[in-house]
């Protein structure tokens, strides 16, 4: 039976349905379906609508981009939480009970926002299977690290990473906080000052460029008495080198050092009481904090050690693309990945580690190009995660 305030729907009946106005159910109906998701796998779907979460003049786009990223996704299962317009917090609940339902199961799911709020309670209930193996990589354009104090414009969708940590608008923060250390930011170039002071402060890694084999060396950095209680038991699996070495579009891979901050975001939401929870030592920065220890990355298990390695959650907003080639979103920031580099590091992640969830948010629907190329994009980065499993 699924979450309560969720409506679950087979494949062949999701288009249609989702066309018109629903109205929340206390106990929706589950409706069997035969389809299947990726190879075969058991794939879930959760479909989150949430745009106020949103800083954008254009949010409410996103309610039209939910839908069709979640129609984009080779899923098995349906399921379409209902979410509040006003009570951010109500809407999360719902959420949590939908994941935590269709994560029971054993499949693989697939978030598909709304804005980036929408990603609170999918890493935080990874975090509840998973603990100390989950490691979080953020594709995103900006850090998604504020809180109601720093945040210039009050949008939870730039504060859900931190309210993971401990830290965030009441109502809003993570039951567990997730160790900093186990984050590492992909591609973000758009940094606010504060955000900028808790990279700094938490040794939380960097990769700037698409680098395919930073990433993998990160998530390893990121695990490390994970992998080096395995070190003895795990044959070493060959390095994994960047194709995208020679053409790099003038951003060098690798990790390094936060960049400047850049101007604000628009100022379209009101700021919330801080809500805090105790979070875990860290250890003192460093100057070499955001660069894992050469030659750790042999030490990673390979495909058949699930349940035992790194356990990844990858988040994805749209806003990681390079606005020159996809423009359909409502926070663009110069420079970015090409949809092919993006592909690419996630296969590289899937490759060496297990993929335990994935998140894909903040499609504001504009131009028909875009979602053309978005279309083939999604089903690969589906089919990249769910591949160990099959």
């Amino acid at each position: 039976m699924p979450a309560p305030d969720a409506t679950t729907r087979p494949n062949h009946e999701a288009a249609a349905a989702r066309s018109a106005v629903q109205a929340p159910s206390p106990s929706p109906d589950t409706i069997p379906t035969s389809a299947t998701g990726t190879a075969g796998f058991d794939v879930t779907v959760v479909e989150v609508p949430q745009w106020r979460g949103s800083g954008a003049p254009t949010a409410e786009r996103l309610r039209e981009g939910a839908k069709l990223l979640a129609d984009m996704v080779p899923a098995t299962h349906r399921v379409r939480v209902e979410v509040d317009d006003h009570e951010l917090p109500e809407t999360a609940a719902r959420v949590r009970s939908a994941v935590s339902a269709a994560s029971a199961s054993g499949g693989f799911v697939v978030t598909a926002g709304g804005d980036c709020g929408v990603e609170l309670e999918p890493v935080a209930e990874a975090l509840r299977r998973h603990g100390d193996r989950l490691v979080v990589v953020w594709f995103d354009a900006h850090g998604d690290l504020n809180t109601p104090a720093t945040s210039p414009s009050g949008a939870f969708h730039g504060m859900v990473l931190r309210a993971l940590t401990g830290e965030g608008p009441a109502g809003l923060v993570a039951d567990e906080p997730l160790d900093p250390r186990r984050i590492v930011l992909a591609a973000v170039r758009d940094l606010d000052p504060g955000e900028t002071a808790f990279i700094q402060a938490t040794g939380i890694q960097q990769i700037t460029g698409p680098d395919p084999a930073a990433l993998t060396e990160a998530i390893t950095s990121a695990t490390p008495d994970i992998v080096s209680s395995l070190a003895d038991h795990a044959s070493p699996v060959p390095g994994i080198v960047s194709p995208f070495a020679d053409h790099a579009s003038g951003v060098p891979g690798g990790t390094s050092a936060p960049p400047a901050p850049n101007s604000p975001s628009p100022d379209h939401a009101s700021a919330t009481p801080t809500s805090t929870h105790p979070s875990p030592d860290h250890a003192s920065p460093s100057s070499d904090r955001t660069s894992p220890p050469p030659g750790r990355a042999s030490a990673v298990p390979g495909r058949g050690s699930r349940g035992q390695g790194p356990a990844v959650y990858i988040h994805i907003d749209l806003d990681v693309l390079d606005p020159r080639i996809f423009t359909s979103v409502g926070s663009p920031a110069p420079g970015g990945l090409e949809p092919d580099q993006l592909l690419a590091m996630v296969k590289a992640a899937a490759d060496r580690f297990e993929i335990v969830g994935l998140g894909i948010t903040e499609y504001e629907p504009s131009r028909p190009e875009d979602q053309a190329l978005l279309t083939p994009l999604v089903q690969r980065l589906v089919e990249a995660c769910t591949s160990r499993r099959t």
